[in-house]
């Protein structure tokens, strides 16, 4: 249990701090944009890159742990519009919102920090091979179905394009594809810039939690708790269990591997639901609650998933 809490504590502590100083006003609101602006466009990229540069593609890329990941995640995204739909009495556009925030990982601003507190640098390999499709299959898929079943959607190519153009504009992806493209052909990087992108990378931790932390204050509960409480935990419970029992009970993966899989599954949902409900404006209320409530609820629920998988 004390290991469990050398890995959690620190990590939420900085998320704590990070809300305490912009909620009494030590640091400014306006800024905790740009924080995060940063960790997304430019250290992470810089990980994301240094990992890859150097990573062993042999044992990198596991489609047993892969492959399980995303049958959770699709998983909860169907069981997510159903219970809109069905139990909420949504819309089909606010379905597709709730299911969407009910599948989307942070997997940047807490995963990655939550990964190498736990498991260390060897562990983020495999998480980035996890992270290589994240956005651009999750955002593809959401952007589709929420054309087809809203009312007043736009033709499917206009929405094929938008998926496009944000895929190819994201740095993270980037960062991914000239990492292995470094790795392929074995390029080395002379010290100054191989300095510059290790310096880069070390300010992802500390920036994404304070800048997290910082951004939970724009966030505040509404009517929708009860819808967004159902969709967190199926975020935080339903989909790493599902990827546990297709992991180990199923595909029998090594336990070193599993967990990394597993433990990533099991982070709270990320921004980008609240991103696209109001980009769409549809459960825009929903989502916001469901990335409070899920990134509160974190704490106990991945300190549990850790106690499970083991150290």
């Amino acid at each position: 249990m004390l290991a469990i809490l050398n890995v959690v504590l620190p990590v939420f502590a900085l998320m704590a701090l990070g809300n305490l100083a912009v909620r009494f006003r030590l640091f400014p609101s306006e800024g905790v944009r740009g924080l995060v602006l940063f960790v997304n466009n430019f250290a992470t990229p810089c990980l994301l890159f240094n990992a890859l540069a150097t990573a062993d593609f042999s044992t990198a890329f596991r489609w047993n742990v892969i492959g399980p990941f995303y049958v959770g995640a699709l998983t909860v995204f169907v069981l997510g519009i159903f219970i809109a739909a069905k139990v909420f009495r949504n819309r089909p556009g606010e379905s597709v919102t709730s299911g969407f925030s009910a599948f989307f990982t942070n997997t940047v601003l807490i995963g990655i920090p939550v990964m190498q507190r736990a498991y260390g640098h060897d562990a983020l390999v495999t998480a980035f091979s996890i992270i290589a499709f994240h956005a651009s299959v999750l955002i593809t898929l959401g952007m589709l179905v929420m054309e087809l079943v809203r009312r007043d959607g736009a033709p499917l190519h206009k929405a094929l394009g938008v998926a496009a153009v944000r895929i190819v504009s994201n740095p993270l992806l980037w960062g991914i594809v000239l990492g292995a493209a470094a790795n392929l052909m074995k390029l080395e990087l002379v010290e100054p810039v191989e300095a510059f992108i290790t310096m880069m990378a070390a300010a992802v931790t500390p920036a994404a939690l304070f800048g997290l932390g910082g951004a939970l204050n724009d966030y505040r509960l509404s009517e929708n708790w009860a819808q967004a409480l159902s969709l967190a935990l199926l975020k935080l419970i339903v989909q790493p269990l599902i990827a546990y029992v297709l992991m180990v009970h199923v595909l029998h993966v090594d336990h070193e591997f599993a967990r990394y899989g597993i433990l990533l599954a099991a982070m709270p949902t990320g921004i980008n639901a609240y991103v696209f409900a109001t980009y769409y404006n549809r459960g825009v209320n929903v989502a916001t609650n469901t990335v409070l409530i899920s990134t509160v609820l974190s704490v106990l629920t991945v300190s549990g998933w850790l106690y499970l998988l083991g150290l």
